[in-house]
């Protein structure tokens, strides 16, 4: 028989997905503080309260899996009366909300992506306008994501984005100051730039593109020491960034631009409105003027149509750029896209092998990489503390995603959220190891 649970009201939310979910969540987290809610995030067993707002992913097939899972272990859980409410929110409930309240009819409500006000109202909160830029933020406490635009007016082929999440709107400058301003002033050193296309930013506001004015203008804040950019779309990069980031010394010199591919084909097909050539010269472009700079690049293989051949030339592109950080997945056909007319015709062992190869090839490349970093020195902010080791990043990698600085704990000691100068003493493909450098 379901009992009622006996906890106080507590609201849980759990996040799914990526960095821009982070951002949401931490938003509502906020709101619901603000109205003297009592709020965790992602907490278990015994303190997860007796209400659960799930932020869901609809991206591709494994993560939208994942938020199904996570709707069906909290509608059950509710059903036990171990949990009173259920709320679900996010990129998943936006596309599928009618399918997902036939088939979980055991949720209280099901939200979209700009529906915060009739969550927070369904929660027994206001919308309060005036908490601009404030948030509870999920993250360490010295660094925190700064979303700058929603949605995207991009025509890529394969993805869903702008039917979850719109039109591009962006941010004004003066807001986004004002929100790094408050997260400064609670111990944030690092600002983590995010959005579905950061290049287009100021398009609509501006009628240019003024992702340069904007970090003219971030640079000023005191307390914030590094600012990371995130989601570069390569078409039309605005040059003047290049510049800025030469200039300013807490530009990190890192950008993270989603290449998806290289095949002329392919790119033709995924409608991304460039070519190889192009793409080959764009970089060539960053690194001179930004002598040292990290690129981070995203890749889809398995692409309707794509031939061997079109793999190989993936293959070789990858072993002559070089790229310091890479993440690599398998096509997901997904429904209304442009590409979901295309048949879906590369077998799914094919994809993951030729995700396996293409890692295996940066797997590699990362470990010589890695290895030209030992004997040398660099700033490192310290994330955590974890098991036997201090956790910390240099400015060219970004947390979750990229390398991390490993010091032993047993025979060092470094302040989390502070900047320290580190010794890299060995590295892994992945990982570099180091001790204080005074």
């Amino acid at each position: 028989m379901r009992t009622k649970s006996t906890k106080k009201n507590k609201i849980n939310v759990i996040t799914l997905g990526c960095s821009k979910n982070v951002y949401d969540s931490e938003v509502l987290m906020g709101q619901l503080r603000a109205s003297g809610k009592e709020v965790t995030h992602e907490a278990k067993a015994e303190d997860e309260g007796n209400i659960i707002v799930i932020n869901t992913c609809g991206f591709i097939d494994n993560a939208k899996a994942e938020s199904v899972n996570m709707i069906l272990e909290y509608a059950d859980k509710k059903e036990k009366g171990l949990v009173d409410k259920v709320f679900v929110t996010g990129c998943l409930s936006e596309r599928y909300r009618p399918d997902l309240e036939k088939e979980i009819p055991n949720v209280d409500q099901y939200f979209g992506t700009t529906e915060l006000p009739g969550l927070l109202k369904a929660l027994g909160a206001d919308y309060k306008h005036e908490l601009l830029g404030e948030r509870l933020t999920t993250t360490p406490k010295n660094y925190a994501y700064l979303k700058i635009s929603e949605g995207c007016d991009r025509p890529c082929s394969f993805c869903a984005i702008p039917l979850m999440r719109g039109k591009n709107v962006s941010q004004t400058i003066e807001k986004l100051v004002k929100e790094a301003e408050g997260l400064a002033k609670d111990g944030v050193k690092e600002l983590i730039l995010i959005a579905q296309d950061l290049t287009y930013y100021g398009l609509d506001l501006y009628k240019k593109r003024a992702l340069g004015d904007l970090l003219e203008a971030l640079v000023k804040v005191e307390g914030i020491e590094w600012i990371r950019l995130h989601y570069a779309f390569p078409t039309g990069f605005p040059m003047d960034v290049l510049e800025i980031m030469k200039r300013e010394p807490k530009i990190c010199n890192y950008i993270d631009i989603p290449l998806q591919h290289i095949s002329d084909g392919i790119l033709k097909s995924m409608r991304r409105g460039t070519t190889q050539a192009k793409t080959t010269q764009l970089l060539k472009d960053f690194r001179a003027a930004v002598p040292g700079i990290t690129i981070r690049t995203t890749l889809i293989v398995g692409y309707p149509g794509e031939t061997q051949e079109d793999f190989d030339t993936l293959k070789d592109f990858v072993q002559e750029m070089k790229f310091d950080r890479m993440g690599c997945f398998a096509y997901s056909h997904e429904e209304n896209t442009h590409a979901y007319l295309l048949e879906d015709n590369v077998p799914d062992e094919i994809k993951q092998e030729r995700v396996n190869e293409l890692m295996e090839l940066q797997s590699q490349i990362s470990w010589d990489l890695n290895q030209e970093k030992v004997g040398k020195t660099f700033k490192c902010i310290i994330d955590r503390k974890e098991g036997a080791h201090f956790i910390g990043r240099t400015e060219f990698d970004s947390p979750d995603v990229d390398n991390e600085v490993l010091i032993d704990a047993s025979k060092h000691y470094v302040k989390t959220g502070e900047f320290v100068m580190i010794k890299i003493t060995e590295a892994t493909e992945f990982d570099l190891y180091g001790e204080p450098f005074n």
